[in-house]
């Protein structure tokens, strides 16, 4: 049976968003694998989203943890990606590789504060009235 070439676009479509797939699955997995701080992050995601179910949060209560933990996340694999472009481009030490890459570590750091003081608005008060 021949494809008529709509098919065949549509085929070559599905492969390209297969391989789009993959390739952003490697990158995840990378810096799962590579990177300290991710696995830190992988372990508090975990532990977060533990307890939200633990205290059964409000619809909009795990639209704000979801979203802080996704902030977190994609600081996190930019700051990687932007510290493996300037390991490539620059290898000996440069005080502008430094300055990006400090930059970079900057856009983690804010999104962690904000993530955690989402997290302190949503889980204190949460947390004292269980205590009681």
């Amino acid at each position: 049976m021949t494809l008529n070439k709509t098919e065949k676009e549509v085929q070559n479509y599905i492969k390209g968003r297969n391989k789009s797939f993959k390739n952003a699955f490697e990158g995840l997995f990378y810096a799962i694998r590579t990177q300290k701080n991710v696995m830190i992050h992988a372990v508090i995601t975990v532990l977060v989203i533990s307890v939200s179910f633990m205290f059964k949060l409000s619809q909009m209560e795990w639209i704000a943890v979801l979203m802080a933990i996704a902030l977190v996340w994609i600081a996190e694999l930019i700051n990687t990606a932007l510290e493996t472009i300037v390991d490539f481009i620059c290898p000996e030490i440069h005080p502008l590789a430094k300055k990006a890459k400090d930059l970079s570590a900057a856009f983690v750091l804010i999104a962690a504060i904000l993530a955690f003081c989402i997290g302190c608005i949503i889980f204190i008060p949460k947390l004292l009235s269980f205590i009681r």
